[in-house]
């Protein structure tokens, strides 16, 4: 049996708590980390996230937030008393100085979402952008690093050149990973888990490669050997 990476994060992305509390069931000791989004926030994410704190698990709630700074402040000091280990915010400079003051002295991690993986240089031309997602995403990575957060969440693509522009004291998320082979559904910019770590990342985000597989526990574990190949 491999050793559990918690640079491992699996996404609860399920219509239900019933439906994530069986994923988490059914993987057992060979995942220590979750992601919590939005999908289930409004339905007991809150209580998900304590339940598997209190299991000894790892908490990533993804619930990007974003409102009047004033307001994003709030939310976060909210959200600390959870205990939970990582939170994303839009990387825009007022909103991540706000999550980062809303955080005070706790051990909650805060994360900019600079370009979301499942758009393009096509969708962000439509939405109104200048830049293409590779530049967008450097601009807001240096905002963040200003902002004093912890790090970001891109895509696999632009984690090296995150790491040769900006160093390595902070942290990038990485969702969009798929292993070899894998369907790589609504998401644009993907990658395998060891090329991943290779680029920079340090923590990756994988769902329906886990929870959509025949035996879940089995294909993390799996991914976790491929890990295993670049160490922490």
């Amino acid at each position: 049996m491999l050793n559990i990476d918690p640079r491992l994060i699996v996404a609860l992305d399920k219509p239900t708590i019933s439906d994530a509390q069986n994923v988490v069931d059914t993987l057992g000791d060979a995942v220590s980390f979750y992601k919590i989004g939005l999908q289930l926030l409004p339905i007991g994410g809150m209580q998900l996230a304590a339940s598997l704190k209190a299991a000894g698990k790892q908490v990533f709630l993804d619930y990007k937030l974003h409102d009047i700074p004033a307001t994003v402040e709030k939310a976060t000091r909210s959200i600390t008393g959870a205990g939970c280990d990582l939170l994303t915010v839009h990387a825009e400079p007022a909103v991540m100085r706000a999550a980062a003051a809303g955080r005070d002295n706790s051990d909650l991690k805060i994360l900019g979402v600079t370009v979301m993986t499942c758009y393009d240089d096509a969708m962000l031309e439509e939405m109104g952008y200048a830049h293409k997602a590779r530049d967008l995403v450097f601009r807001r990575v240096e905002q963040a690093l200003e902002a004093g957060i912890d790090g970001v969440v891109a895509s696999a693509q632009e984690a090296g050149e995150i790491r040769q522009r900006f160093g390595g004291d902070f942290l990038i998320v990485t969702p969009g990973i798929r292993p070899a082979g894998a369907d790589v559904g609504d998401q644009k910019r993907v990658a395998t888990p060891a090329s991943a770590l290779a680029d920079g990342a340090t923590h990756l985000v994988v769902g329906r490669p886990i929870h959509g597989a025949p035996d879940p526990a089995q294909a993390a574990r799996d991914i976790v050997a491929e890990m295993s190949t670049h160490p922490a």
